[in-house]
C-alpha cells in the first residue's frame, strides 16, 4: 500500500492507497447519503463513489447536509 496525499476541505490528509471516494468517506466516518462530494471541481454522484479512484494531489470538498427548521 502507498500513502496518498490529498486535500480534504483545504486540509492536507494522507490515506492508504489505492483508495476510492467511498473509502475516504468510510475513513472519515461519513454517511454518503448526508454529503455531497466534489473531486477536483467535479461533483461525484452517489452511485459512482465506489468506483471513483483517488490519486495523489487530488482536492476533495465535502459538503454536509444540515437539517432543521
Amino acid at each position: 500500500m502507498t500513502q496518498l496525499r490529498i486535500l480534504v476541505n483545504g486540509e492536507l490528509r494522507q490515506v492508504s492507497g489505492p483508495a476510492t471516494v467511498a473509502d475516504l468517506l468510510r475513513h472519515l466516518n461519513l454517511d454518503p447519503r448526508t454529503v455531497v462530494v466534489e473531486l477536483n471541481r467535479q461533483i461525484v454522484r452517489r452511485p459512482r463513489l465506489e468506483e471513483t479512484a483517488l490519486a495523489e494531489g487530488d482536492t476533495v470538498e465535502l459538503v454536509h447536509f444540515v437539517g432543521g427548521g
